[in-house]
């Protein structure tokens, strides 16, 4: 198991308005991930959040987090 390490990240974007009542769902696509000198992996994850039935998304963020063997 691989414990995570604080994360950062960009800030968010909203393309569009999510409307009162709206089936949303998240998606997270991984970006990238490369070890660091430290031992460590840092992954960039840009997370959707679709909003159901518009062609636009209610939120993109991309994550930065690191994570570190237990040990």
């Amino acid at each position: 198991m691989i414990p995570a390490g604080p994360a950062e990240g960009g800030g968010p974007r909203f393309p569009a308005p999510v409307p009162v009542g709206s089936r949303v769902r998240g998606a997270g696509e991984l970006i990238s991930a490369e070890d660091t000198k430290d031992g460590g992996v840092q992954t960039k994850i840009r997370v959707t959040v679709e909003i159901e039935g518009s062609e636009r998304p209610g939120c993109v963020i991309e994550t930065l987090s690191r994570y570190y063997p237990e040990g």
